[in-house]
Parts: C-alpha cells; structure tokens; sequence
C-alpha cells in the first residue's frame, strides 16, 4: 500500500532482515516517560538486538549514551516475534503524523500482526503516582483481546498525539493496533505505572517480562530519564514525501 503520508528515514543495519512477524510495540517521549522507560526495559529484559534506527539530514546532532554506548535517540529493535521502536526524543507535534507514519512503515516492513502503544496520561493529583490502566483498540481484534483480558477501555474521549494518529489509521486500514495509557505522575518520569503497561502486555502477548529488577531500581531509572528529559532538543524537521526504508551498508 502507498505511504499517504511523509516518513523519516528507517535505516537498517548493513545485511539485516527487517521481517520479524509477531507483536510490534513503541514507545515516545510523551507523559510520564511511560513509552520510553517501557520499550527500554523490554529491549534489555529480552535481549532484544538493533535493527536499526530512525533518521534525517536536519535532526539534532546528538548521542544518547548509556552504558558507555552511544546510539541515536529514535532507533527499531527485533526478537524472537518481536520488535520495539523506541523514540528517546521529543518530536513537536507538527511532527506527529510524520513520526506516526513512519512507525507504520516499520510495521508493515517487519511483517507484524499485532502493534502495542504504549503511552501515558497525567493525573491531576501531583502527589499520586500513575496506578489506572486505560486501553484503546483500533479494530475488532483488538477490542476483542482486551474485553477478553478484562482491561478497562476507553468508551469515549479523545487521544491525541502520535497515538491518536496511529489509532485512526488503525481504524481506516483494519489494523489489529491498541494503545495502552496508563496513569502517570505529572512531575516525574513514573517507572511505576510504566511498569503496569508492561504487565499488560505480558497478558496480551503471553511473553513473560520480568519486572522485579525495574521496580527495584525505580528511584535510579526516574533520576536517568529525567536527565534525558533535560537534555534533549524537541526539534526536528518536516519529511520528505519519498523517504523510504533505506539499507546504510556504512551503519553497524
């Protein structure tokens, strides 16, 4: 199917294979950090290896390093049935049909049945950590999935943001797509409740996620990406409407 939209660059590593069949999940900068913190954990917790990474001419120059390792702040990740797209920069919101496209170049690239969002909503309470669970499905499947999980859904509202865009293409093209929102603290990054995220997806997806050691180092996760929070640039340009997925033979 034609991409309607403009798209960022997807660029692979040199040789690889961007199928991956299975579940696709993403996570961005957005409320709480939840979509961040939880794609990071995933990433580590199944030892997931790098596809590849997201990029343009005119985004920020900038290295996230963690671990003494630099990587680009937007980059794809695949397993075993699985892949994670993780954006560890905050996109103005001109920007959120490009990047939402984007994401869904990667998923019909990587031949998935099933994409994850999950994302954070703030709660009014400043003091109150993220503790709901809210969840949305763009097609019957996926209405169906959560009904039979019992996880509460969204019977009217508003989503916006890149999520919201990813949800009403799923809507127009069938796809099986569901965004979890849960709950976050407004003052901090809330491992916390992106930890209730990813226990979802675990009964979604039937992949055990351990989270004893998230929740153990909470405090040093919330101070790391607060730091992340404090450094990045929200500056990134408009696409071009013919980027493609491009194989770099000079990338990895």
């Amino acid at each position: 199917m034609k991409q309607q939209f403009g798209t960022y660059d997807l660029v692979l590593r040199s040789g690889v294979d961007p199928t991956t069949g299975g579940v696709a999940i993403c996570g961005f900068t957005t409320a709480g950090m939840i979509g961040v913190i939880a794609t990071s954990h995933i990433i580590e917790s199944l030892n997931l290896t790098q596809l590849g990474t997201v990029m343009d001419e005119n985004f920020p120059a900038v290295a996230l390093i963690q671990n003494e390792i630099p990587r680009h702040p937007v980059r794809v990740y695949q397993g075993d049935g699985i892949g994670v797209f993780t954006a560890e920069i905050q996109f103005e919101k001109e920007q959120d049909i490009a990047f939402g496209s984007t994401v869904l170049e990667w998923f019909r690239a990587g031949g998935f049945d099933q994409l994850i969002i999950i994302d954070g909503i703030l709660k009014p309470e400043k003091q109150i950590q993220g503790e709901g669970l809210f969840a949305v499905g763009a097609n019957s499947t996926a209405r169906d999935r959560l009904n039979s999980l019992n996880l509460q859904t969204i019977q009217r509202g508003i989503v916006s943001g890149i999520t919201g865009f990813l949800l009403s293409e799923g809507d127009r093209l069938n796809l099986d797509v569901t965004a979890l929102l849960s709950e976050a603290s407004p003052m901090y990054p809330d491992v916390r409740a992106a930890a209730v995220a990813i226990e979802a997806i675990t009964e979604m997806t039937g992949k055990e996620i351990p989270l004893s050691k998230m929740l153990e180092n909470a405090r040093s996760i919330e101070q790391s990406v607060q730091e992340i929070i404090e450094s990045a640039t929200p500056l990134l340009p408009s696409p071009n409407d013919d980027d493609d997925v491009i194989n770099d033979p000079s990338f990895g």
